[in-house]
């Protein structure tokens, strides 16, 4: 009897001290990747062009924490600046989700490779989006700041206001506005206007209308449309 009571001790005491690691919860997700390539008519950013009115590719990939918080990777285009035909970078933000607003807190670091030996090959851009929809509709503020950027140009900021409309959940267009501030380079007023479809699950078209009011002479900031598409996996 006293063998069978200390055997009956014995087995519950090794379940107590099994049963912590039986009973974890499993370990939280490490959060996901993400990849995106894609090709258009040019490459526009902030209504100007950085491939000089050539089409170009781009491609990006991203982790994001399991929670949607915190997500990073790098990224490439191909470009026409300083020499230089590739531009690639690496960035990291969160996407907090706050007051009814979905914002967007990016820092980025980007390098032209080969570029020309003089010149500002690599530069830092901070962004800061604010996002509400209601709806199909939705508008976004972003605001941009590089402290010196690459090439001739030093200090910019850019801050652009977006307006859009789901007609469907393949169909939506948009409109964006914004001015762009910069030392040792042009000031100017950008905007674009355009229309994206879901072709399918994976492939978006886009066509839009960029233009700039500056009356500068060559492709960078000529009024043009770009055709696009991308695929994401």
């Amino acid at each position: 009897m006293i063998r069978t009571l200390t055997t009956t001790a014995a087995a519950t005491a090794l379940l107590a001290l099994a049963s912590p690691a039986t009973a974890q919860d499993p370990a939280p997700p490490a959060g996901s990747w993400s990849f995106v390539v894609g090709a258009a008519t040019d490459n526009r950013s902030k209504g100007a062009s950085k491939s000089d009115g050539d089409p170009f590719v781009w491609g990006a990939a991203e982790w994001e924490s399991a929670s949607g918080l915190v997500y990073a990777g790098p990224s490439f285009e191909t470009i026409k600046s300083s020499g230089s035909e590739l531009e690639v970078a690496l960035s990291a933000g969160v996407r907090p989700y706050v007051a009814g607003f979905d914002f967007d807190l990016n820092v980025k670091h980007k390098w032209q490779v080969d570029a020309d030996p003089a010149a500002d090959d690599d530069a830092w851009e901070f962004t800061a989006d604010m996002k509400r929809s209601i709806g199909p509709a939705s508008g976004r503020l972003r605001v941009q700041y590089s402290p010196d950027s690459t090439g001739a140009t030093e200090a910019w900021t850019w801050v652009e206001a977006q307006a859009s409309w789901d007609f469907t959940d393949k169909l939506y267009a948009s409109a964006a506005i914004g001015r762009r501030e910069q030392d040792n380079s042009l000031n100017y007023t950008g905007y674009n206007i355009g229309v994206a479809w879901a072709l399918t699950r994976n492939l978006e078209a886009d066509l839009r209308w960029h233009g700039t009011n500056a009356d500068i002479p060559g492709e960078q900031y000529a009024d043009t449309l770009v055709a696009g598409l991308s695929l994401a996996f």
